[in-house]
């Protein structure tokens, strides 16, 4: 069992910032990449961002300049740092983490970001 829980939503004004963290506990035998997704009413599950054991990150162009993926090996942890928040970024942000490199891997239960104008 895989267990991730993820923390550091909330509500913010436009412009603002949030920190989020996800850690990954249980049957964790290895970790190809872990990453963030987010979904918003009426939209899609979407990536936001992911970072691969080697540290190679992606992006959503969407997201690019204004949020920041690291982890901490260690403590299988994953942070989001979004900087620059925008109405449009309000959803909620999902952790995902993926053993290998294929499959969907296993997901979190979300949590919400709203984003005020």
């Amino acid at each position: 069992q895989v267990q991730l829980v993820e923390s550091g939503g909330g509500l913010v004004q436009t412009g603002g910032s949030l920190r989020l963290s996800c850690v990954a506990s249980g049957s964790i035998f290895n970790i190809y990449a872990m990453g963030w997704y987010r979904q918003a009413p009426g939209k899609q599950r979407e990536l936001v961002a992911s970072i691969t054991s080697g540290g190679n990150t992606n992006y959503a162009d969407s997201v690019k300049d204004r949020f920041t993926i690291s982890r901490d090996n260690a403590k299988n942890t994953v942070y989001l740092q979004m900087n620059s928040l925008k109405p449009e970024d309000t959803a909620v942000y999902y952790c995902n983490y993926r053993p290998v490199a294929i499959g969907t891997g296993y997901w979190g239960k979300g949590t919400l970001v709203t984003v005020s104008s």
